[in-house]
């Protein structure tokens, strides 16, 4: 923020931001390190435990169980439990401190493991979503720019954080940089109810398309669902991604039609924040979402005007922005562990960004 706050002071001071508008959108960064399944680790610590094993033993390879070769997590499981019941089964060699340090840690995570996680050395970073079917392991930065291309704030979050949700920070943090806005520019993520109106109590413009899928009214803080707009699909607050979507009811019949979001029940029956969320034993977890018929009437004759449409033409500007930070500087791939030293190469990237557009401008 210092960083980000010095280059907008000399933008503003030298007369180079003169507009009242700001351009937000978010991009990912990949982890530097590779995320492996809960498979992975698995076969990778029941490796260890019978490479301890043989070098203290060589016969007992004949007492060990078959391997799975399958892709399979339940497969893997049974395996890894058949594996340490023929170990335990001789004392003679699982009391080997060596063999019962690395027993210890599989059966450590056999009993941690209920659903497909993820492992990795960079514990802050997490799995985003760019469409349905594709998927990122890292972070994302959100930015707010102004339409002479000069970052204004900037919000780094794990990788599966919605896009909406962010937007108030970023108005205040430019704000606080000393911009004055009158206008928002953004895609769908960012015309959330909440958004909208927190933007009409400051009669500032929202220039972002209209979805329904993010309009959903007033929802429990507790009970946020974040909506992707890449993938299309509801986020759990547990981070996972809903399977389908469907929609019920008919159009202009008098009532709301509703979109239903399905989740994977079997990653909910394991899931640390299922209490008040999923019910034990319910075969499906839904999250539905009212589409209002009269809401949002001011907004949707907004997106008609004149006003809207000149506005919306400089909403690419952020996406080569975020192309030079990638390409340019980097910014595609995170050079350390942890969110901190993210938000570190963060600030140093937006700061050269930022310097270089000033002195380009001047």
């Amino acid at each position: 923020n210092l960083l980000i706050g010095k280059t907008v002071t000399i933008a503003i001071e030298k007369g180079i931001i003169k507009s009242k508008s700001i351009i937000v959108d978010a991009t990912h960064t990949l982890s530097r390190s590779n995320p492996f399944s809960t498979i992975e680790v698995l076969r990778e610590r029941s490796k260890l435990l019978r490479k301890a094993v043989y070098q203290f033993d060589e016969a007992f390879k004949s007492k060990m169980p078959s391997k799975n070769t399958d892709n399979d997590l339940t497969k893997e499981l049974k395996y890894c439990k058949e594996l340490e019941k023929a170990i335990e089964n001789e004392p003679s060699i699982s009391e080997i401190p060596s063999v019962k340090e690395k027993l210890n840690l599989l059966k450590e995570l056999v009993e941690d493991t209920g659903e497909e996680m993820i492992f990795s050395k960079d514990t802050d970073a997490k799995t985003g979503h760019k469409s349905a079917d594709s998927s990122f392991f890292g972070y994302k930065t959100h930015l707010a720019m102004s339409e002479e291309r000069i970052i204004t704030a900037a919000v780094v979050t794990s990788g599966e954080k919605g896009e909406g949700p962010e937007l108030p920070k970023l108005l205040q943090m430019s704000r606080d940089n000393g911009m004055e806005i009158d206008t928002i520019i953004g895609d769908s993520a960012y015309s959330g109810k909440e958004n909208l109106k927190i933007a009409k109590n400051q009669n500032i413009k929202v220039v972002a398309r209209l979805n329904p899928s993010i309009t959903p009214g007033f929802r429990k803080d507790e009970d946020r669902f974040d909506y992707n707009k890449d993938a299309d699909r509801f986020v759990c607050p547990a981070g996972h991604l809903a399977i389908r979507k469907a929609r019920g009811g008919t159009r202009n019949a008098g009532k709301n039609q509703v979109d239903t979001y399905y989740f994977d029940v079997e990653k909910c029956r394991v899931c640390p924040l299922k209490e008040g969320c999923y019910k034990d034993g319910a075969k499906s977890k839904t999250y539905s979402v009212s589409i209002k018929s009269e809401l949002h009437q001011d907004q949707m004759a907004f997106q008609q005007s004149d006003y809207y449409k000149e506005k919306s033409k400089h909403r690419y500007k952020i996406e080569a922005k975020n192309s030079e930070l990638k390409n340019v500087h980097g910014y595609q791939r995170a050079t350390s562990y942890g969110i901190e030293n993210m938000q570190m190469q963060g600030a140093m990237a937006i700061f050269a960004v930022n310097l270089k557009r000033i002195l380009k401008l001047l």
